[in-house]
């Protein structure tokens, strides 16, 4: 789901630009000194997940779990998968530092918007909290899917196929991401629920 260089217009890579480094600056702000760890592990997760991917045409098709970042960091998805994408772009040339910051709306934007759907659900119980999980990882690609599209048709309406192609191509990564983000967060509730932002609300 990297967007290459070359490939977008200049008004949307300032868009996405200027979203970032709003969405950084809050989730900067949203991170405490107990959370940083938790941020870091995160991050890395993701940095690691992206790096098997099968290219489609401007983009590629991997693994993101951005879901899960998203439900456990809320804001803080934005510095974390920021720092992910800027050292895969440095190191493997992954989408390239003039779209970085539309890769990271792409990607962080619907972490930030899968947490407040369904993080209310988790904790709640274990069959819920699997579903807050599953519909957080499908969603997110959902999500994520649809802001590629918009970014490549604001840029030249003819990527239109070239859209239809990546949604169709994500349409597995939607399942296999819920499936994942939904084990992920059963998982943690029940041997590290001190991760999950619930215990942080007090609720």
């Amino acid at each position: 789901m990297h967007i290459s260089e070359g490939v977008l217009s200049g008004q949307v890579l300032a868009a996405g630009a200027v979203i970032t480094i709003v969405g950084t600056t809050i989730g900067l702000k949203k991170i405490n000194y107990d959370q940083m760890v938790h941020v870091a592990i995160l991050a890395s997760a993701f940095f690691v997940a992206s790096l098997i991917h099968v290219n489609i045409g401007p983009v590629s098709v991997h693994l993101i779990l951005n879901g899960v970042v998203g439900l456990l960091l809320g804001m803080a998805a934005f510095p974390a998968i920021l720092t992910a994408l800027l050292l895969q772009s440095l190191f493997f040339q992954y989408g390239g530092l003039t779209a970085l910051g539309v890769n990271t709306v792409i990607m962080a934007l619907p972490a930030v918007l899968v947490h407040y759907l369904f993080l209310p659900m988790v904790g709640k119980s274990e069959r819920l909290t699997f579903i807050a999980g599953f519909s957080a990882g499908f969603f997110s690609i959902v999500f994520s899917c649809f802001l590629l599209g918009m970014a490549l048709w604001f840029t030249d309406q003819n990527f239109l196929k070239t859209c239809i192609a990546i949604i169709s191509a994500h349409l597995p990564v939607m399942v296999i991401e819920g499936i994942i983000t939904g084990f992920c967060v059963t998982f943690l509730l029940k041997v590290y629920p001190e991760i999950l932002p619930i215990h942080k609300d007090g609720k």
